[in-house]
């Protein structure tokens, strides 16, 4: 990153490609119920953590693992489809669903994303506009778990910790007194942000990415930004007026 000195990562990133998804397009997915043997609710299948949790499972754990636990297909169906046994089916199966209970299991004290348009969802985002508005790193801290992670992919870097995160944040997104105004939208089935940056002449405000949230309770876990790339599908501008 040019002109800037961002702080040493937590570590670098597995996933080699994750993008957002328009909770508008998932409406119509509700029309195809999953088969009795899902595991996954719709909610949780698409949710930027079970992506992430999902490329890291070979090809075939992550066949077997979507046509039984998220689409619902019995075993018997799931081995026609691969051209497997039901045997190697059920293999496949047990070892994808111990790296997913790796992977996404929560910490003990971890409670559950608030319901969408909730009072308490509405609360912790118009806190983090606001501090997001006015360049306020206190605020976004405050906002966050101990244990959050900041994520920017395609970038390999990840940042743990909201103490380092927000050594980031002062240090990068809120740069030379750098503020953003933040149009709300959702992806993955989780609140998100387009976020837009004033130019220095004035009259004008770029698109500087799209912020995906994970909540816990009244607190944020997880920060996923993504690039000015996936901004058209949410039907986002690459510049607005000032």
């Amino acid at each position: 990153m040019p002109e800037v000195d961002p702080p040493d990562a937590t570590r670098l990133g597995e996933v080699v490609w994750l993008e957002p998804y328009p909770d508008i397009l998932l409406e119509g997915l509700a029309d195809r119920a999953p088969g009795p043997e899902a595991r996954y609710e719709t909610t949780e299948a698409v949710s930027l953590a079970f992506v992430t949790a999902l490329q890291l499972l070979p090809p075939r754990q992550r066949a077997v693992l979507v046509l039984r636990d998220v689409l619902g297909y019995r075993a018997s169906e799931a081995a026609e489809i691969l051209d497997a046994t039901e045997e190697s089916v059920t293999s496949a199966l047990k070892r994808a669903r111990a790296t997913l209970h790796r992977e996404l299991s929560p910490s003990e004290d971890r409670e559950p994303p608030p319901s969408p348009a909730s009072p308490i969802e509405q609360g912790v985002l118009s806190r983090l506009a606001r501090a997001l508005e006015s360049g306020d790193v206190d605020g976004v801290v405050a906002l966050l778990t101990d244990d959050v992670w900041l994520t920017m992919p395609p970038l390999p870097l990840e940042y743990q910790g909201c103490e380092l995160v927000g050594r980031f944040y002062a240090a990068v997104a809120f740069r030379q007194g750098r503020t953003y105004r933040v149009v709300a939208t959702r992806a993955n089935g989780q609140p998100a942000y387009g976020l837009y940056v004033r130019d220095p002449h004035g009259g004008v405000l770029h698109a500087n990415g799209l912020l995906v949230l994970t909540l816990t309770g009244d607190r944020i876990c997880a920060m996923t930004r993504f690039d000015n790339s996936v901004l058209s599908r949410f039907g986002l501008p690459r510049t607005l007026p000032d």
